[in-house]
């Protein structure tokens, strides 16, 4: 099921531009393998410059790549270009185990005067040309290009000699299967209103990011936008699913459920330190949205932790 969400809505330090280095320079790719709800609670809307690629193993979620939301299932596969915004959410009663395979462009050669690199690789990341965000199961490209991102898997499991050039090679061989599905652009994200909205969410996130702790009002955000409360309102819920106030509230409790897991801090402090007034208020939240007291959390953790 897809969701286009200009008609009608993420890790445990989440950030909206990320700029944390997933991959080392000398092979500048790597794995995550992952678990929602029970690594963290969602992934919020965030953007980088690397190409990521979400390969979901088990169970489902919803993956939103920039204004459209996908119901996620075992088998499906989401390619996000650099620059991008991505999320991921987890259905109540449900998980879903993936993989995130992130990678930069240059890995590939895209920083080479070559065919490949002018013709393909650059195309991909300037947005000229349009990779199939979302490659569900039952798409005959779904079992060639899972068989190798299978292989990749296999590959960085084992670390046999030379698997380094094996994982390059599969990864040109998986988009050798998807640049016959693309689309090219006369020029790079040639929808005007499109870019101008998706640049408009990425400085709304970027406000929550850097002051989720503080007191943020929709007059202040709609001002920053150049939307009156009312417009702002209607337009941040179609692009999100959630109200301004509700995916703020998200955000804060996010943080502050990583605080839980990762410090000592007592829960006052952490109430007030993710912008919550209140702990009665904060209290209330929390159990709401994971179903249980943030002491109850903090121990529950406590003792995964100790049992690994």
């Amino acid at each position: 099921m897809k969701i286009n969400m200009e008609n009608t809505s993420i890790m445990r330090n989440p950030a909206y531009h990320e700029t944390k280095q997933h991959t080392d320079a000398m092979f500048a790719f790597n794995i995550y393998p992952c678990t929602i709800p029970a690594d963290f609670s969602f992934v919020p809307l965030h953007w980088h410059d690397n190409m990521e690629i979400i390969y979901v193993k088990q169970g489902s979620g919803l993956v939103q790549i920039d204004f459209t939301t996908y119901t996620a299932k075992a088998g499906d596969v989401f390619l996000i270009q650099p620059g991008h915004m991505h999320g991921i959410q987890h259905i109540p009663k449900s998980s879903m185990k993936y993989e995130n395979l992130i990678f930069d462009m240059s890995f590939l050669g895209s920083g080479n005067i070559d065919l490949c690199s002018q013709k393909y690789l650059i195309p991909i990341i300037n947005g000229s040309i349009q990779l199939p965000a979302c490659i569900k199961k039952d798409n005959e490209l779904c079992r060639p290009v899972t068989a190798c991102l299978d292989a990749i898997d296999h590959l960085c499991a084992d670390h046999a000699n030379g698997y380094e050039l094996n994982v390059k090679g599969h990864l040109m061989i998986l988009f050798s299967l998807l640049i016959p599905t693309t689309e090219r652009q006369e020029a790079p994200a040639s929808n005007f209103v499109s870019r101008k909205n998706v640049q408009r969410l990425k400085t709304v996130l970027s406000r929550v990011e850097s002051d989720y702790n503080k007191k943020l009002t929709i007059n202040d955000i709609a001002d920053e936008c150049g939307y009156s409360a009312s417009h702002f309102m209607r337009w941040f819920k179609d692009a999100t699913g959630l109200s301004f106030t509700k995916y703020l509230i998200e955000y804060r409790l996010s943080k502050a459920a990583s605080e839980l897991r990762d410090t000592n801090r007592t829960i006052l402090d952490i109430s007030e330190r993710n912008g919550f007034d209140n702990l009665s208020n904060f209290n209330r939240l929390f159990k709401s949205k994971f179903d249980m007291t943030p002491s109850r959390f903090r121990h529950q953790n406590f003792e995964a932790f100790s049992d690994r």
